[in-house]
C-alpha cells in the first residue's frame, strides 16, 4: 500500500493483492483533506454486530474490505501487525478508514501539517 498527498487530497494506492482481499475494485481511494476530521494510530474498535460486504475476515490474521456498522461504512485493511492509522471522516462515502501501515506515526504527522496548510490557505 502507497500513501500520497496530492492537491489536497490523501491517495491510498492498495497492491492488487490487497485489492484481492479487500474485494476492492478500486486501486485506489482518494479522501480530500478537508473530509479528514481526525487521523490517530489508536487500535479501532470492532466487534461481532460488524456485517462484511465485501470482504475478508481471518481473526488475528486480516480484517479486509467494506463493513456496516453501527458508526456507519468503513474500510478495513489492517493485519495482525498492527501499526494503525485511522482515519475518521466526515461528508465521504465511508465514517471510517483503518489500515496497517509501517509508517504509521508519520502519516498522522503528514495528515495533520498538510490540514494546517490547508486551512491556512482558506
Amino acid at each position: 500500500m502507497n500513501l500520497s498527498i496530492i492537491d489536497n487530497k490523501l491517495r491510498i494506492e492498495l497492491e492488487w493483492y490487497e485489492q484481492l482481499w479487500a474485494f476492492n475494485w478500486d486501486k485506489i481511494l482518494e479522501i480530500p483533506l478537508a473530509h479528514i476530521e481526525s487521523a490517530t494510530t489508536d487500535e479501532p474498535p470492532s466487534n461481532w454486530q460488524e456485517i462484511r460486504a465485501p470482504g475478508t475476515f481471518l481473526p488475528g490474521v486480516i480484517k479486509a474490505g467494506t463493513y456496516y456498522t453501527t458508526r456507519g461504512k468503513e474500510f478495513w485493511y489492517v493485519t495482525k501487525d498492527g501499526n494503525y492509522l485511522v482515519l475518521e471522516l466526515r461528508d465521504a462515502s465511508f465514517k471510517k478508514i483503518a489500515l496497517t501501515l509501517e509508517q504509521n506515526q508519520l502519516w498522522v504527522e503528514r495528515i495533520a501539517r498538510a490540514k494546517a496548510a490547508l486551512e491556512d490557505d482558506v
